[in-house]
């Protein structure tokens, strides 16, 4: 264990703006068509991750947009069936991410990716974030796909932070939020979204990225806190 903090984050919809990207290539293939797509998207692709685990995620991506153009009874031709995993790459930042993400860095936080892709897929996109990263963990990595925790475990061996240096960041409530309090590792949940899940599972709820720095630190510290208590209470 050392005393070095860690602040770890999912990336596609927490720092990455996922529904756009996912958005405007279906949009490049079905014209008209790519808002409407997405919620049916987001049905399909976690089912793809659990049924096959050890599946390349440029392979998830094809595999759960042609099971929603099925569902929305769309033809979608062979060479266009990787539009998502061909534009991936160019998927922009939100607006906040590159100034928080430096904030936490100059606060003393270090940061690190656990994320739902493959390590060419997120080499490329952490030069949309503005601030260099210390580690990243891949779904390539583990052989699994969030929300089973192997990511989790695997950061945890991998650096063993201590109470209240390590807090996990992200807007996605089944992939992050669910399993981060199932592992019982500080959490703070970005609604960005709005969504109207439980919030009491998470240690901190906002709506964005703005203010994070101080955020991760108060959830860092009331873990820290927490775990003293505990500490006392066994030894009395």
């Amino acid at each position: 264990m050392t005393d070095i903090r860690w602040a770890t984050f999912d990336c596609y919809g927490t720092l990455i703006d996922w529904r756009h990207g996912l958005s405007t290539g279906m949009e490049l293939v079905f014209p008209g068509r790519g808002a409407g797509l997405l919620d049916a998207f987001n049905r399909h692709e976690p089912q793809v991750q659990a049924q096959y685990p050890e599946m390349r995620y440029r392979d998830v991506l094809t595999e759960a947009f042609r099971r929603t153009a099925d569902e929305a009874g769309l033809v979608l031709r062979l060479d266009d069936a990787d539009v998502l995993a061909a534009g991936i790459a160019y998927w922009p930042a939100f607006h906040d991410t590159a100034a928080e993400l430096a904030r936490l860095r100059a606060s003393g936080w270090r940061l690190a990716l656990l994320t739902n892709c493959d390590r060419d897929i997120i080499g490329a996109a952490q030069r949309r974030l503005g601030t260099p990263v210390d580690a990243v963990i891949t779904a390539e990595d583990v052989g699994s796909y969030k929300p089973a925790h192997p990511h989790f475990e695997r950061f945890a061996q991998t650096f063993e932070p201590g109470p209240g240096q390590w807090v996990h960041v992200a807007q996605g409530y089944f992939h992050d939020i669910i399993p981060a309090h199932a592992l019982d590792i500080p959490r703070v949940w970005v609604n960005r979204l709005g969504q109207s899940d439980d919030p009491s599972i998470a240690d901190a709820v906002v709506p964005d990225l703005s203010r994070l720095t101080e955020v991760v630190a108060a959830v860092g510290t009331a873990a820290a806190r927490r775990e003293e208590s505990n500490v006392t209470h066994r030894d009395v």
